[in-house]
């Protein structure tokens, strides 16, 4: 099984107890990869190019793309002008877009 590297002492103890359940045959194999799925949800920082490539990807304008993150067109706006950087829920539904497409979203 591939080592995961996580981003809080908590979720690695969290991982290595459910690790431990699954060699002791408390886990099913099945559970433990829908566990090590969700311990690799993290997201990656997205540089304003890449935001509005995104964007573009999508085919959206700046202000429906905003409703669909339900921010603010002016968010969109410094992010892509790189005046902001997107964080929190926005980052994580940009990386969503991202890997799965607009269809995630809606």
């Amino acid at each position: 099984m591939a080592a995961i590297k996580h981003k809080s002492r908590i979720l690695a103890e969290m991982h290595e107890t459910a690790q431990g359940l699954h060699s002791a045959g408390r886990i099913s194999k099945r559970r433990m990869a829908e566990f090590d799925a969700l311990c690799d949800l993290g997201v990656d920082s997205m540089p304003p190019e890449q935001i509005k490539s995104l964007r573009e990807h999508v085919r959206l304008s700046q202000a429906v793309f905003a409703a669909v993150l339900n921010i603010s067109l002016s968010t969109v706006q410094k992010w892509e002008a790189g005046d902001k950087k997107p964080s929190g829920p926005a980052l994580k539904l940009l990386n969503l877009i991202e890997r799965k497409g607009l269809d995630a979203v809606l």
